[in-house]
């Protein structure tokens, strides 16, 4: 079913397919039909950040940015969902086009920008949503905010919604906001990590809980700038890493239309060079902070794969969007079967 709704999807924009999908998801999710239209993944629980996952496959963030759609996701069998990247202001983004498949690859190029409606709007959504299981909420800086400035957003953002996320996710690497990525190195990743821990502590206290944080970085990173991020995050007592975003590199997908299109790439032409950062990163840390991997699962072997490279959990983008719901069921499978 879902090879044929691809293929009526794929002959509108991308954008347009992004949305339409999102709406048709976002709808089933209401009426509580998604869970009847795919075979739902056997239960493989797994803590990981004091947290009870019912599998460890996850949505990640950017599908859906404003969290219109949580309960359709979670109907067809995410083990967890996380939503964003939010912004404290509502924006629009970069100028369309700027979203564009590269199918011979499976993969997908976006320069979208942070696209968003803001993160009250966001907030209500989540108030709405049904969904009870571990939801991630991914915060970012707006476009026009200096980087000398960023920390002010991202502390906006932890404030609000710290009360409804599950965990949340520091988005530092998303390659279409000027100037972000360099929050990833050096005293700038350490003012922000450390401004994050603190007022953390104090939304522990108010709050009653300590939610998780997590960081998100790029897979554009030297093996040895990967290890100063990990040692980053365990000075400042972060409770995970996120790789891997996109990549500004274009090995695998060389003279295939669109390729030269600016932005970041995902999907099956990234998956090495994630797997590749999951295991560096398992090395520095030696089992002191969980890794979530993200990019080029496209197979329920790759996942495994994350797994085996020392990931604790696993998250889909562009594999769910060029295999849909049974993708979700086959890498929890393929996870399963390695003793997980």
């Amino acid at each position: 079913m879902y090879n044929l709704a691809r293929q009526l999807l794929f002959k509108l924009s991308p954008e347009t397919s992004h949305d339409l999908s999102l709406d048709l998801i976002g709808a089933g999710g209401r009426l509580g039909l998604n869970g009847r239209l795919t075979k739902s993944p056997a239960q493989l629980p797994v803590t990981v950040m004091g947290l009870p996952f019912s599998n460890p496959v996850g949505l990640a963030a950017g599908l859906d940015k404003n969290g219109a759609a949580i309960d359709g996701f979670a109907q067809l069998g995410f083990g967890f969902v996380e939503i964003g990247t939010v912004t404290p202001r509502p924006q629009p983004g970069n100028p369309k086009p700027r979203l564009f498949r590269l199918p011979q690859a499976e993969g997908i190029i976006n320069r979208m920008g942070f696209n968003n409606l803001g993160v009250d709007h966001l907030l209500e959504r989540v108030a709405g949503a049904r969904y009870r299981g571990i939801l991630g909420i991914n915060i970012g800086k707006n476009f026009d905010t200096p980087v000398e400035q960023a920390v002010n957003d991202y502390l906006i953002c932890l404030e609000k919604v710290y009360a409804q996320a599950s965990y949340i996710t520091v988005n530092v690497s998303s390659p279409n906001t000027p100037g972000l990525r360099s929050l990833q190195f050096g005293e700038s990743l350490k003012q922000l990590l450390d401004a994050l821990a603190v007022r953390r502590e104090a939304l522990a206290v108010s709050h009653g809980r300590r939610v998780p944080l997590a960081i998100k970085i790029a897979p554009d990173m030297t093996d040895a700038e990967t290890a100063l991020v990990a040692t980053a995050l365990l000075d400042s007592g972060m409770d995970a890493v996120i790789a891997t975003n996109t990549t500004l590199s274009r090995v695998g997908v060389e003279g295939l239309a669109h390729a030269t299109e600016a932005g970041g790439l995902s999907g099956a032409p990234v998956r090495e060079q994630s797997t590749h950062i999951v295991k560096v990163l398992a090395a520095e840390l030696a089992g002191r902070l969980p890794i979530i991997a993200a990019g080029g699962i496209t197979e329920g072997r790759h996942a495994a794969e994350k797994i085996a490279a020392g990931a604790s959990l696993v998250q889909l983008y562009s594999g769910f969007i060029y295999k849909g719901p049974a993708l979700i069921r086959e890498s929890v499978d393929a996870i399963a079967a390695m003793g997980r």
